[in-house]
């Protein structure tokens, strides 16, 4: 790249680095929970509108894309459910297009009294910014929207058509970027700012979602030999998974990326509820599984196993073996995602450009990651033939208590970006 430009670009991102802050602050004020988005996703749509991009903003219909690889079953309503995507078209399309993807909502921020300072009241201490969401991902967002402002600032777009997309879902199916597939937005390469310390993720986990419900036997507790506690019953079951858990993480199971990876795929009981009262033997349980899957994985075969294994716990409990266990899948129904294994010129190039980029703000090459979460990137890798290249700020404590993100780290990736979109997608006169 012309070293003219990218100091010019550098220096703009600096310029308009307190308003970049100020927004962040802005969006994370915002409780943009599942089904609480439309209030930050106001502000996405308003920025977007007010730097000139074709705004779309729409409900996202089940009908529409639960017959399509990749959708994740729900058990709540989608009234609320509106993904907001900006669209730059340019002139010239003499480069290559690109998708910025971003999503919008946050996990539930937990007991209140266990933050220092409250979730939604954004602070910055000593170079970071606390809040719920501030690094899962509204960094990454913010780093997206001022990276084309960037350009903007020098007089130039990109020239090649560019899509912000703001997708919500992201943190329980995903169903938000398969909407945007649906409605047509496709690219030659996708770039999400998930806060993985500026490292390029090389390949992530899939990720299940499922309930296990136990029915029992309520009598008084006084009496509680001649009942079945259904709680109690959940405990053998629970140990079969993680039994289960052990035999796909030993070295024969891994996935190549994660050869050296001792536990790669975390089981995690996430919600566990049951009973009526203190006195009553509980005659209910329900309980709530997230597992996690390698790239290539079959998620009929782990749902076979899933099953097989809670059966035959349950057949070893003298009351299960009478009340089988039911199993209900919603949420993450994710395939796990290699972006290492895609040998494609595509993909070689946007990791190139992404690369240099990284280097001209660091001085150093860019680190390989195989994270043991998931993201939005399986979308457009798995079933758009699309390289999703992961990489954004540092973030500390997301999805925990005082969620931080580094303010210089979203700067760097920021300018990074800024590059990656000058060289990726060529650069055009306003």
């Amino acid at each position: 790249m012309d070293q003219d430009l990218q100091a010019r670009l550098l220096d703009a991102v600096d310029a308009a680095f307190d308003d970049q802050t100020g927004f962040l602050a802005e969006l994370t004020s915002h409780p943009s929970t599942r089904g609480h988005e439309q209030g930050a996703q106001d502000v996405m749509a308003k920025a977007l509108d007010a730097r000139g991009y074709d705004v779309d903003r729409w409900q996202i219909d089940i009908a529409e894309i639960s017959a399509l690889p990749g959708f994740s079953p729900v058990l709540g309503p989608y009234d609320d459910a509106v993904n907001v995507v900006g669209t730059h078209r340019s002139r010239t399309r003499t480069g290559h297009s690109l998708i910025l993807n971003g999503h919008i909502d946050v996990v539930p921020e937990g007991p209140l009294d266990m933050w220092d300072s409250p979730p939604y009241e954004p602070r910055i201490a000593d170079g970071w910014m606390y809040g719920r969401g501030a690094g899962d991902m509204k960094a990454g967002l913010a780093a997206n929207l001022f990276a084309l402002d960037a350009l903007r600032r020098v007089g130039l777009a990109p020239a090649a058509d560019v899509f912000v997309q703001s997708v919500v879902e992201e943190e329980c199916t995903g169903n938000g970027a398969l909407a945007c597939l649906a409605r047509g937005y496709k690219a030659d390469a996708a770039l999400i700012p998930e806060p993985f310390a500026e490292s390029l993720v090389t390949a992530q986990v899939g990720v299940l979602w499922f309930q296990v419900h136990l029915k029992g036997l309520p009598t008084h507790v006084a009496y509680a030999g001649s009942g079945a506690n259904a709680i109690e019953a959940a405990i053998p079951l629970i140990a079969a998974l993680h039994e289960m858990e052990a035999r796909w993480n030993v070295a024969d199971n891994r996935h190549a990326d994660y050869a050296h990876h001792e536990h790669a795929l975390n089981l995690n009981i996430g919600k566990i509820e049951g009973g009526d009262w203190t006195s009553s033997v509980p005659a209910w349980c329900v309980f709530d599984v997230r597992m996690g899957l390698f790239p290539g994985q079959d998620m009929g075969d782990a749902k076979a196993e899933i099953e097989a294994v809670l059966m035959e716990a349950a057949r070893e409990n003298a009351f299960l073996r009478n009340s089988l266990p039911e199993i209900v899948y919603h949420g993450f129904q994710a395939e796990g995602y290699a972006l290492s294994e895609d040998k494609s010129e595509t993909a070689a190039q946007a990791i190139g450009a992404l690369d240099a980029a990284h280097g001209a703000i660091t001085g150093a090459a860019l680190d390989r990651l195989a994270i043991t979460a998931t993201t939005d990137a399986r979308f457009f890798g798995l079933y758009a033939d699309t390289p999703a290249l992961v990489y954004g700020p540092r973030a500390e404590a997301i999805h925990g208590f005082n969620e931080r993100v580094e303010l210089e780290s979203m700067r760097r990736v920021t300018q990074a970006t800024a590059l990656f979109i000058a060289d990726w997608c060529g650069v055009e006169e306003i």
